[in-house]
């Protein structure tokens, strides 16, 4: 089987949204996450010694949740490379001394490069803890739960849904090129861009004609209300919330690193 088949069988069984069965109301995982979102990247960049503390919170969170770390450190790196494009001028632009380790000068720019790098990994970690705590189909129904407008969640959810669509347009074309390429595996960029094309044309195709069965059938443009159904929080999930709420602040608003080097 091959990768591309596996995900098209993983997108188009909702009941393998989330293989995980989480402690805590998907609620109170969206609020303590978007809670460490916030206070994490609210950190100046020049105190990269109190932005390393929050990298405590994904190793804790995937540890109470039951999934490997580093399955989810491996899956962060992929964003890298856009995060050092992001600050690699930094240490160009802003030479000014910090400190001095063994007579080698390091400057605030190599300071707000490893900042700017830090907060994107644990960024992307903690959404990817997130997910596959609750699976994409229950983060949109928490996110709703919360206020977040109908509209929105239901389009995320449609995205989500129907990517299998495209993945099954890419799978045909992927076994149609290996019955006709002769083994051969390499084309050119003009073959690609091709494909590339006709894949958006036969996704859109049948996107329509998904839209036509979904209107027959008295579709509106909203879910129904039974779709949604909410459940109360329990008093665990609100112990969760607080404690997680006053270390998040203690750790933005503390910079432990100069309590323990003061002492």
């Amino acid at each position: 089987m091959t990768k591309l088949e596996k995900v098209y069988l993983k997108l188009s069984d909702p009941a393998c949204d989330s293989d995980i069965d989480s402690a805590f109301d998907v609620r109170s995982n969206i609020i303590v996450s978007f809670l460490f979102l916030g206070l994490m990247l609210s950190v100046p960049l020049g105190r990269l010694s109190a932005i390393i503390w929050f990298a405590l919170y994904p190793i804790i969170a995937s540890t109470i949740q039951g999934i490997s770390f580093g399955k989810i450190f491996r899956n962060s790196l992929f964003i890298t490379p856009l995060l050092v494009l992001i600050g690699i001028f930094n240490p160009i632009l802003d030479k000014n001394v910090c400190f001095t380790i063994y007579g080698i000068n390091i400057s605030y720019g190599w300071i707000s490069f490893c900042s700017i790098i830090i907060r994107g990994l644990l960024s992307v970690q903690a959404l990817l803890i997130l997910i596959d705590v609750s699976g994409f189909i229950n983060l949109c129904r928490g996110l709703h739960r919360l206020g977040v407008p109908a509209f929105l969640t239901d389009q995320l959810l449609f995205i989500h849904r129907y990517l299998s669509v495209l993945v099954y347009e890419a799978l045909t074309m992927q076994r149609a090129r290996s019955a006709r390429g002769y083994g051969k595996k390499r084309y050119p960029v003009r073959v690609w861009g091709v494909m590339i094309g006709q894949l958006f044309i036969r996704a859109i195709d049948r996107a329509e004609k998904i839209n036509r069965a979904m209107i027959a059938r008295g579709f509106s443009g909203t879910l129904p209300p039974e779709y949604r159904k909410s459940v109360k929080m329990r008093p665990a999930d609100y112990i969760f919330i607080i404690v997680s709420a006053a270390i998040l602040i203690v750790l933005r608003f503390y910079n432990l690193s100069d309590i323990f080097i003061s002492h």
